[in-house]
């Protein structure tokens, strides 16, 4: 019966019996597979298989090289050589080549070492997703010929992630949603904020989940009758921009009638909140594809859930959307962006081991790549990580930037309602309420004192919206900055001394 594989962050210890890796005793051996188990361990099994998968083992263990890589994470002494008989001296040279750049890159994933072979969560210049893609380089077996067909896909994986991470970088968070909501609108459709989407969304289901067919003008009065109540923003045109987003998307079977309009029926398999948000949330996620924008799944969790806890969900979106010509087109993508911004770092140094890392087949069954195209992909992958972690550490002004609380942000402004019921809440330390009477105190001193410190760029909004405009924490167009609630008592004091 196959044994269930460790989490990810634990690829410094042995998944079986969860020792550390050591050069001793416990010495790290990559299978073709790409899982890592310590010598001892793959001494025992009864059959030459993989314990997770059971792949077939087809190399004798005894020949299959120790993963320096790992092992120089440990701590552990490193030899300086170990030999491997391959064909020739030429595929020899090769595979030292590429194992060598596998073991620099593996010194990224340094700051995260911690104890008992799991990976502690200490500052990296990396980000998560480029430490994950790493570990699974890191983990796969030259020598095999499987193992060197994962190493490519997982360098290849690598490279498309630089290349995301890239333009990222040179993205101006502030003006990205901005641009998104605009390519949004220009499609006919529309975000209406976190919690009003989803109501919107859960009354469009509660419409049609039983099968109902109803008019475009029907299910939109439907809604906006029900969503009155708790947002009396909510409008007849707002809510057919939701009802687009959904048609754009495909989840009605739509039926056309002669001189009347047409019904619109939510398909099977969409009659399920989850199924439904995860079809809508595609779909905002492919107008932004569309629009040239590139958003971190932390960025598009805050913009669609208003929380940080929704980063895989929308990673696993994003994955899906993915296209094999999708990272020539991010390449070219960053072609352009460093051509508007002058290129300081001379990224574009970068563009032939971009395209080169493109080329590559990411179709599991791929033919085996031979021992020099296998050094020429790891070389690349080498240099295009190694540029990006350049990039972050001397050029990037975000990675430089201390984030700074939003003027109009209600972060840790009120309790959070699962510690109050459930005595504890699943999102930790990233929950966006406030966990202690203290917590809430000081995040309540913080947004006192930006209070209504700049110019408000929402004037339509706050006026129409009457709630908003009670609690924005920006001045209104109309009315003159204001001094924070304590500037103005202290002026207050001094001019009527005798009061």
């Amino acid at each position: 019966m196959p044994v269930q594989a460790a989490q990810w962050t634990e690829f410094l210890s042995c998944p079986i019996c969860y020792n550390e890796f050591d050069e001793n005793v416990h010495k790290p051996i990559s299978l073709g597979c790409s899982h890592t188990v310590c010598k001892t361990c793959l001494n025992k099994l009864h059959r030459k298989a993989c314990p997770f998968d059971q792949t077939a083992i087809n190399t004798d263990i005894d020949v299959l090289p120790v993963n320096f890589a790992l092992l120089q994470l440990v701590g552990a002494q490193v030899p300086d050589h170990q030999s491997i008989k391959l064909s020739n001296l030429g595929e020899n040279k090769h595979y030292e080549v590429a194992k060598k750049c596998v073991e620099d890159l593996a010194l990224y994933l340094k700051p995260l070492s911690g104890g008992k072979g799991v990976a502690s969560l200490n500052q990296s210049a990396l980000s998560r997703p480029m430490q994950r893609k790493l570990v699974t380089l890191v983990n796969c077996q030259l020598v095999e010929e499987e193992g060197r067909v994962r190493a490519m896909r997982a360098a290849r994986s690598l490279g498309e992630r630089t290349v995301t991470e890239l333009i990222l970088q040179h993205q101006n968070p502030q003006q990205l949603s901005a641009n998104l909501w605009a390519a949004v609108r220009a499609r006919g459709c529309q975000f209406l904020g976190p919690a009003m989407q989803e109501e919107a969304l859960k009354l469009v289901l509660l419409a049609l989940e039983d099968g109902s067919a109803l008019s475009r003008k029907v299910l939109v009065l439907f809604v906006v009758q029900r969503l009155e109540p708790r947002f009396p923003q909510a409008s007849k045109t707002s809510i057919g921009h939701v009802v687009q987003l959904l048609y754009r998307a495909s989840c009605f079977k739509v039926t056309k009638r002669d001189e009347d309009s047409s019904l619109m029926q939510l398909k099977e398999e969409f009659r399920s909140y989850e199924a439904l948000r995860r079809e809508h949330d595609a779909q905002i996620v492919h107008i932004a594809m569309e629009a040239g924008l590139r958003i971190s799944p932390e960025q598009w969790s805050s913009l669609l859930y208003g929380d940080l806890a929704h980063k895989s969900h929308m990673q696993s979106i994003i994955d899906k959307l993915q296209s094999p010509e999708s990272f020539a087109k991010s390449v070219q993508e960053l072609t352009i962006v460093l051509q508007r911004t002058g290129d300081p770092a001379n990224l574009n140094r970068l563009r032939p081991h971009l395209e080169l890392l493109a080329n590559i087949d990411p179709n599991p069954d791929a033919v085996s790549p031979t021992w020099e195209q296998l050094e020429n992909a790891m070389v690349a992958v080498k240099t295009v990580v190694h540029g990006l972690v350049d990039f972050i550490q001397n050029y990037s002004r975000k990675g430089h930037e201390t984030p700074q609380p939003q003027p109009n942000s209600k972060y840790k402004t009120s309790m959070c309602r699962d510690l109050r019921q459930q005595g504890g809440c699943p999102r930790g330390t990233n929950c966006t309420f406030a966990h202690s009477q203290e917590e809430l105190e000081n995040m309540g001193a913080i947004h006192n004192e930006l209070y209504k410190q700049q110019q408000c760029d929402r004037e339509k909004i706050c006026v129409s919206a009457v709630k908003r405009a009670e609690t924005c924490f920006s001045s209104q167009v109309f009315s003159p900055l204001e001094e924070p609630r304590e500037r103005i008592q202290e002026q207050e004091d001094i001019l009527s001394p005798g009061v």
